[in-house]
This record gives structure tokens, sequence and C-alpha cells, in this order.
């Protein structure tokens, strides 16, 4: 039980000492978790809980993957405790998003990639983006064009041409994620980027590049020559 924790030693406590910093994860997810049930305490919960989290995405990081009901089996969770650490997850990537921001520059794939990473390396399903940017490349809009398999024979060009000419665009800039972790262009991927670099020259509108993002990797296809 907590009690049998020396006090200086309890999650709580030890951050009021050294601050959040000086906690373990288990100790932070406590922290939040505030209180345990009969015959657990708040410290073996969080421990349960990032056990629960498998490869890939395991520890911290792994909670964003946890459904409701898989946080719910662990003893002395409930439906208020499950949504307050789905939502620590949720804030987890939105606040790697915003961090991410500040240096995005759209020419610029490194930072493309490191503001789209946190938002799409968790997707268990490959999603296809469109960004649509004015002359000065600066964002004018974004839509997901396919979620799925992307390739050649799903995409719909006409679909995203009419997205860009609805808003204006006069550059568009690609995204797509692997699940797999690993960003390697498949061949589906760069007849797919092909297509649609030959429709935009057509129609006048510049696709700038088609970056795709694994875990913490990217590919762009521009930079290893596979858009003219």
């Amino acid at each position: 039980m907590m009690k049998e924790i020396p006090r200086e030693e309890r999650p709580y406590e030890k951050c009021q000492r050294l601050g959040p910093k000086g906690l373990s994860d288990s100790e932070l997810l406590a922290v939040i978790l505030r209180s345990g049930t009969s015959g657990v305490n708040c410290l073996e919960m969080a421990s349960q809980v990032l056990k629960l989290a498998q490869p890939p995405c395991e520890g911290l990081l792994g909670i964003y993957h946890l459904s409701l009901k898989e946080l719910m089996e662990i003893p002395g969770i409930g439906a208020v405790k499950g949504i307050q650490l789905q939502c620590i997850g949720e804030l987890s990537v939105r606040l790697a998003a915003m961090q991410a921001k500040e240096s995005l520059v759209f020419t610029r794939p490194e930072t493309v990639a490191r503001y789209y990473m946190e938002r799409f390396r968790h997707e268990e399903q490959e999603n296809l983006l469109c960004v649509m940017l004015n002359t000065k490349n600066q964002y004018l809009a974004e839509r997901v064009i396919t979620t799925g398999t992307v390739n050649a024979s799903l995409i719909s060009a006409r679909e995203l041409f009419l997205e860009a000419l609805r808003n204006k665009a006069v550059n568009i800039l690609l995204i797509h994620n692997h699940p797999s972790g690993d960003p390697t262009p498949s061949r589906e991927d760069i007849l797919a980027t092909q297509k649609i670099f030959q429709v935009g020259e057509l129609l006048d509108i510049r696709l700038l590049d088609h970056i795709v993002i694994g875990d913490q990797r990217y590919v762009s296809m521009r930079s290893e020559g596979l858009i003219e």
C-alpha cells in the first residue's frame, strides 16, 4: 500500500520536493491517477498502464494507442481515470505539434516532417494529406484526400485539384504516413506522386514535395530526386 512507502518517496511528495523532472514515468502517472484501489496503490496502477503499452509504441508514448476498454481492464481504472489517461496522450501529441509549428517552413522538408510527425506517426492507417499554399508558400488550407493504402489507382487527382482550386492554391504539398514506421516510398507512392505532379503541371499548380512520414524518420521525394 502507498502508506508503506516512506512519505518523502511517495510520488506527490517527491514531486513537491524535486519537481516533475525528478519523477519516473510511473511516478508521473501516479500523481495524475492520484489514488489507487483496494490492494493496488496508484504507483502500481501506473506501472500496469505502462506495461500494457506494447512495442513499437511502448511506455508513455503507448498510452496514446490504448483504448478506453483496454485501460479499464486494469484493476482500479474506471471510466474517469481511463479518460484522464487518454487525454494525457492526446495532450502530449498536441504540445509536440505546437512546439514544432514555431519553426515550420513549407519549403524546408525537415520542418514540415517535424510538425506533422506527431500527428501522423501514431496512425494505424495510411493517410494522404494535401496542404494548400499561396504564391508565397503560406498556408491556405489542408485536407485528407485518402485514408488507407496510398497508390495511383486510389488517389483521385480530380478531387485533389478541385480542392486546390477551391482554395485558390498555387502550390501544394503532399504528406502521408507509413504505419510500419519505415518511410521508404513504395513503387505505388512514387507512381501516385508522378501522376499528381503531371496533372499539377497542366493546371499550373505546382507540387512542391511529397513527404512520407515514418516513426521519427521521413523521406522527402523532392530531396530524393523523385520529383522534377
